[in-house]
């Protein structure tokens, strides 16, 4: 009892610390040696607080490592923490006295290399394409000449003048740039904002709602192109309703948004390619279209002439019809003529052979029944020699319509004139030679004409002589 009190009253050169002074000399420690450092480890169990400041762990084989991203810098990251992602950290060691642990207030976020960013995007765009953001069906036809192009890009560097030069060469468009930045923090949500301002003008307003859209970056790093990877450029591409041609990078970077896109260009100058044809080639192929019409009008003219042609021949001559039906029609007059004079003698005859075998009473008898017969006779043959003279005057006067319908002096008063030249009717215009002398023929009259000559024709008009309107008869 004795020794116990003796070693209490043995005086210490230490001082004694409360638990507080402890902790915060601690800090203090801490802090000093490692204010600003990088720290490699796999993202462990994140977690977004109501507060919005962002709780993990960083652990590797054989340790764990507190973190604490505070709801300021957790809206300025790039790369947003998910569970067994390799990162970089950058930020501040401290303490928390509360716990007697030690953490790392995250300012920065950074994936561990190449193959981490890979790993990232291959499981993006996993997710994106589950829900059928990059589908075929999706994508919309690009349109053959716009009026207006869109382009999201850069307003500096030499994107936007490499499409503005090969829109220029190829064919001249309207193009309306929305600039904007294409790396680094809130590249992103402006190539997304600029994608659906587009989509939000409205057709004929002051502004004119573009035919098509250009989402356009130079080269780089797949850090650098790692804004067009983001969900949200990617869900506005998929969403336009304006069709969208990406060009990001050159042709072998590929980013998320070429999947979202209704077509990659392998580079912007590639993307001025696609959205206009060359107004050159344009023109030679509207001018080669235009020849094989012609040709091909000529071609149906020519055939429609030759049928034209061969339906004329086809038609008699008018004067050959007139002639055949004037001899058949004297004919029959002459047989009307002959019929009556012939009976008559055959009939004598017999009554002269009767009269010669009869007596005389018999013989009146037979006389008077000739006389009868030859009475029904007479008035048969005029009926037969009256309607063969009505069936004649009607086909002569069908056929004298049909020959008048087909008359060129028809033609000519309904309005038509004919061009006479020194060798016949001018029928083609191959015929007409420049500076040579015509007549135009109309209904009433013809008039001199010139070919090709100028001012007006003052040489009168011949009148025809009036013709008589009574027709004389065919017999």
């Amino acid at each position: 009892m004795a020794m116990s009190e003796a070693a209490a009253e043995t005086p210490h050169n230490l001082p004694a610390f409360t638990v507080s002074e402890l902790s915060a000399s601690l800090k203090r420690t801490v802090e000093d040696a490692y204010g600003y450092v990088r720290v490699r480890g796999e993202i462990s169990q994140p977690k977004v607080a109501a507060s919005g400041h962002c709780y993990l762990r960083l652990k590797d084989e054989t340790a764990v490592l507190d973190g604490i991203i505070w709801r300021g810098s957790m809206a300025k990251l790039k790369i947003k923490p998910e569970e067994g992602m390799d990162v970089i950290v950058t930020g501040r060691i401290t303490t928390y006295p509360g716990r007697s642990s030690y953490q790392i207030v995250i300012e920065s976020v950074e994936l561990a290399g190449v193959g981490a960013l890979l790993k990232l995007l291959e499981d993006r765009r996993k997710a994106l394409a589950a829900e059928g953001l990059f589908d075929d069906e999706r994508k919309k036809p690009i349109p053959y000449l716009p009026g207006v192009i869109g382009v999201v890009s850069s307003p500096t560097g030499a994107v936007i003048r490499d499409i503005l030069h090969r829109v220029s060469d190829r064919f001249p468009r309207r193009v309306i740039l929305w600039p904007v930045r294409v790396q680094g923090e809130g590249a992103a949500e402006e190539v997304a904002a600029a994608i659906k301002g587009f989509n939000a003008l409205m057709p004929g307003g002051d502004i004119p709602r573009p035919d098509v859209l250009i989402v356009a970056r130079g080269g780089g790093s797949l850090e650098d192109l790692w804004a067009f990877n983001e969900e949200v450029v990617v869900r506005a591409a998929a969403g336009s309703m304006i069709p969208l041609i990406s060009a990001v990078g050159h042709e072998t970077d590929w980013t998320l948004i070429d999947y979202a896109a209704d077509r990659r260009a392998p580079t912007p100058t590639a993307a001025a390619e696609l959205a206009v044809p060359v107004r050159i080639d344009l023109m030679a192929d509207v001018q080669q279209r235009s020849t094989r019409l012609m040709q091909g009008v000529g071609r149906t003219l020519s055939d429609l002439k030759t049928r034209l042609e061969g339906l004329v021949r086809g038609i008699p001559r008018l004067d050959t019809v007139v002639a055949e039906k004037e001899q058949a029609l004297d004919g029959l007059v002459e047989r009307l003529k002959l019929g009556p004079r012939a009976l008559l003698s055959a009939k004598a005859q017999e009554l002269n052979v009767l009269a010669a075998g009869l007596n005389l009473g018999r013989f009146l008898r037979e006389l008077a029944r000739s006389m009868t017969d030859l009475t029904q006779l007479q008035t048969r043959l005029a009926r037969s020699s009256a309607r063969a003279m009505s069936d004649s005057d009607s086909t002569l006067a069908s056929l004298a319509a049909r020959l008048e319908s087909v008359s060129p002096q028809r033609v000519l008063e309904r309005g038509y004139a004919m061009v006479v030249g020194p060798d016949g009717p001018v029928t083609s215009v191959m015929h007409a030679v420049a500076g040579s002398a015509v007549e135009l023929r109309f209904a009433d009259g013809a008039a001199p004409a010139v070919i090709g000559g100028e001012g007006p024709v003052k040489a009168a008009a011949k009148r025809k002589a009036p013709t008589s309107g009574n027709q004389g008869s065919l017999f």
